[in-house]
C-alpha cells in the first residue's frame, strides 16, 4: 500500500528535474491514482451485489488481497517505461489495485482479530503503509544523492513491493471458514437506509482525505521550495512514514472501550495542526514537527474509521471499508487539483501552496466539528 500508492511523492522532484513533468501534470498524475482509489474502493463495496447478480462464485478475501499486491508490483515497474502518455493509465489502475488490497485486507485481519478478541490489534496491520513510505522515501533520498533517473526508482519501489508480496503471500492461504452474513444483500442495505450518523462519518473521513493529501503529494516539492540547497528536505517523507507506523502502532494499544468518535477528533485536530505548522514555521524545525503530526494520526484515523464503520454496519465489512474509501479517495481526488488551481492564481508557488494548505487544515477542523456533533447527536453509542 506505501508503495503502490505513495512511491510517486518522493519520485516526483526527479521527475520534474528531468523535466518529464510539470506541477499541473503532476497534480493530475496524482488524481488519477486517486481516482483508480475510488473506483475500486466502490468495485469492493458493490462486489457482494455484482457477484450475485452475474451468478459468478464470491471470491475469498484472500484471493481479493492476492490480486491486489500482485497488480501493484507489476503495474509499479510499468511506471519505468518511457511512455507519458501511459502513465495516468498506469496510476489510475494502480489506485484500483492498492484499493482492493487495502478493502480486502482490513475485512480479512480484523475478521480474523474479532475471533481471537483482540479488536484493538488491528492498528497494527495500518503500519504497512507508513513502513512503505518510510522505505521508499528512504530509497529516494540514496537516489538523488546518487543522481538516479526515475526510471530506476520504480524498478526498485517494484521489486521492494515484490520481496514483501512473496513474504506475506502464505498468510493470505485461506479464509479458514470466515463468512459474512447477509452478504448479497449488505450493498443494498448500505445504500437503501437513512442513517445519519454513518452518512456523516463517510463525509468526515472524505474530508480526512483531502485533509492531509495536499501534504502527502507536495511534501518535498514544497520543503524544496522552502529550504532551498537543505540537505534534509528529502527525509521530511520517510520522517512522515516513520510517524505513521507508529501511530499505528500506538493505536493498537488503546482499549476498544474508548469511544472513537473521542479518538478520532483528537487525531484530526493532529493532523491539521501538522498540515498548516509549516505555513506558520517555514523552517526545518517546523517541516520535521509538520511530518510527524501529519503522519501519527494517518492510520489511526482510518482504524479508527474502520472500527466505527463496522460496528455502525455489521453485515458486511467490506461494504462499509468501500464505501468509507470510497469518500476518503474522492477527497485525494479532489486535493491535487485544488492546489494546481491555487497556484495557477497565486504570484508564485509558496503562496498557491501556503492557499491550499490552509484550506487542507480547515477541512479537518470541520471533520473534528463532524465527530462532535456525533458525540452530542447519537450519545447511546
Amino acid at each position: 500500500m506505501g508503495i503502490g500508492r505513495f512511491a510517486f511523492t518522493p519520485l516526483m522532484p526527479l521527475m520534474l528535474q528531468e523535466s518529464l513533468l510539470d506541477i499541473a501534470a503532476a497534480s493530475w498524475l496524482a488524481s488519477a491514482n486517486y481516482l483508480g482509489y475510488l473506483i475500486g474502493a466502490l468495485l469492493c463495496t458493490f462486489q457482494p451485489a455484482l457477484w450475485v447478480r452475474w451468478s459468478w462464485r464470491t471470491l475469498p478475501s484472500s484471493a481479493m488481497v492476492k490480486l491486489g499486491l500482485s497488480l501493484t508490483c507489476v503495474l509499479t515497474a510499468a511506471m519505468a517505461l518511457n511512455r507519458p502518455e501511459a502513465w495516468p493509465w498506469l496510476r489510475f489502475i494502480t489506485g484500483i489495485t492498492t484499493a482492493i488490497g487495502f478493502v480486502y485486507t482490513s475485512a480479512w485481519c480484523l475478521a480474523h482479530l474479532a475471533q481471537l478478541n483482540r479488536p484493538s490489534a488491528g492498528g497494527i496491520i495500518y503500519m504497512g503503509p507508513g513502513i512503505g513510505i518510510t522505505c521508499s522515501g528512504l530509497l529516494a533520498s540514496v537516489m538523488v544523492q546518487l543522481a538516479w533517473p526515475s526510471s530506476w526508482g520504480w524498478l526498485a519501489f517494484a521489486l521492494l513491493a515484490l520481496i514483501i508480496t512473496l513474504l506475506l503471500w502464505p498468510v493470505f492461504h485461506t479464509d479458514d471458514g470466515l463468512h459474512t452474513p447477509a452478504i448479497a444483500n449488505a450493498a443494498a442495505q448500505l445504500y437503501g437506509g437513512s442513517n445519519a450518523e454513518k452518512a456523516t462519518l463517510v463525509i468526515a473521513y472524505g474530508l480526512a482525505g483531502f485533509g492531509y493529501i495536499i501534504t502527502a503529494t507536495f511534501l518535498p516539492v514544497i520543503a524544496r521550495a522552502a529550504l532551498p540547497g537543505s540537505v534534509w528536505v528529502d527525509l521530511f517523507w520517510p520522517l512522515l512514514g516513520i510517524a505513521v507506523a507508529f501511530g499505528a502502532l500506538l493505536a493498537s494499544r488503546i482499549p476498544a472501550r474508548v469511544d472513537q468518535r473521542v479518538l478520532l477528533i483528537g487525531c484530526y485536530l493532529m493532523q491539521s495542526l501538522g498540515v498548516v505548522i509549516v505555513n506558520w514555521i517555514p523552517t526545518l524545525t517546523g517541516f520535521a514537527i509538520g511530518s510527524v503530526l501529519v503522519g501519527l494520526p494517518f492510520t489511526a484515523i482510518t482504524f479508527f474509521t474502520m472500527q466505527l464503520g463496522r460496528q455502525l454496519h455489521p453485515q458486511s465489512a467490506p461494504a462499509i471499508i468501500g464505501l468509507l474509501s470510497g469518500a476518503f479517495a474522492l477527497g485525494q481526488i479532489i486535493g491535487p487539483p485544488v492546489a494546481a488551481a491555487m497556484l495557477a492564481r497565486a504570484s508564485n508557488h509558496a503562496t498557491g501552496f501556503a492557499w491550499a494548505i490552509d484550506l487542507a487544515a480547515a477541512s479537518l477542523l470541520f471533520g473534528a466539528a463532524m465527530f462532535a456533533w456525533m458525540i452530542k447527536r447519537f450519545s447511546d453509542k
